[in-house]
C-alpha cells in the first residue's frame, strides 16, 4: 500500500459497550473525526489500559514480554498497521525497524504499539468501512468562553444600527422629525 493509504490513528482507550457488556477498543482518525470501534478480549482490554496509565507490573505481562524479546534480539517495533477487516475480524501486522512484517490481531499489535511509543496506522479503506462519526459535545473551554460572552453582552449589543450614522448624524426631513429630534433647550431653534 502506498503511503497515502493509511491514515495515524489515536488510540483513544479501552470501553465498554454498556448494551452488550462487550469491550471495546477505540481509535480516532482526527483527519475525519471518525472512530474505529474494535471488539476486544478481556486481556487485551488490561494491556492496553495498563500502557495507556503507564501502570509497570512487578512480572512482564505478554505484551512487555513481546517488547523485552524483540529488544533483546535487537529488534524494534517501527509501527504497526490495521491492514484490513474480514468477515468482522480486523487483521494487522506489527513492522519492525528491519522491514519484516509480523501477523497480528488488532488488539495485539495497539498493546505492542503502546509499548514501543510507536505510531498505529489504519488502512484508509478500513476507516472508510467501519468508522463512525464522531459527535463532538462543547468543550469546558467552549462553554467557558460562552459563558464569558454572556457576562459582557447586552441587548444594545444587537440592536440595529443605522449603517449611515457611521459616517456621521443622518439628516431627517421634517417630516421624519419626532419629539426626540428637538433640539435641546437654549439651542438657536430651541423651544423656550
Amino acid at each position: 500500500m502506498a503511503d497515502d493509504d493509511w491514515v495515524e490513528v489515536e488510540v483513544v482507550g479501552v470501553r465498554t459497550h454498556l448494551a452488550d457488556d462487550e469491550l471495546v477498543l477505540l481509535l480516532l482518525d482526527p483527519s475525519t473525526a471518525r472512530l474505529v470501534p474494535i471488539l476486544i478480549g478481556p486481556a487485551e482490554a488490561g494491556a492496553i489500559a495498563a500502557a495507556q496509565a503507564g501502570a509497570v507490573s512487578p512480572r512482564p505481562m505478554t505484551h512487555d514480554l513481546l517488547r523485552d524479546a524483540l529488544r533483546a534480539a535487537g529488534a524494534s517495533v517501527r509501527r504497526v498497521e490495521i491492514t484490513g477487516l474480514l468477515n468482522g475480524v480486523f487483521h494487522a501486522a506489527l513492522v519492525l525497524d528491519n522491514g519484516r512484517r509480523v501477523d497480528s490481531r488488532a488488539s495485539d499489535a495497539v498493546a505492542t504499539a503502546l509499548r514501543f511509543a510507536c505510531p498505529v496506522m489504519c488502512a484508509v479503506d478500513v476507516v472508510e468501512t467501519a468508522g463512525v462519526e464522531v459527535r463532538t459535545a462543547p468543550g469546558e473551554d467552549d462553554i467557558a468562553e460562552f459563558r464569558e460572552f454572556l457576562d459582557h453582552v447586552s441587548a444594545e449589543d444587537f440592536a440595529a444600527e443605522d449603517v449611515s450614522a457611521q459616517d456621521g448624524p443622518v439628516d431627517k426631513s421634517p417630516d421624519e422629525a419626532s419629539d426626540e429630534d428637538e433640539p435641546p433647550p437654549g439651542s438657536p431653534s430651541g423651544g423656550d
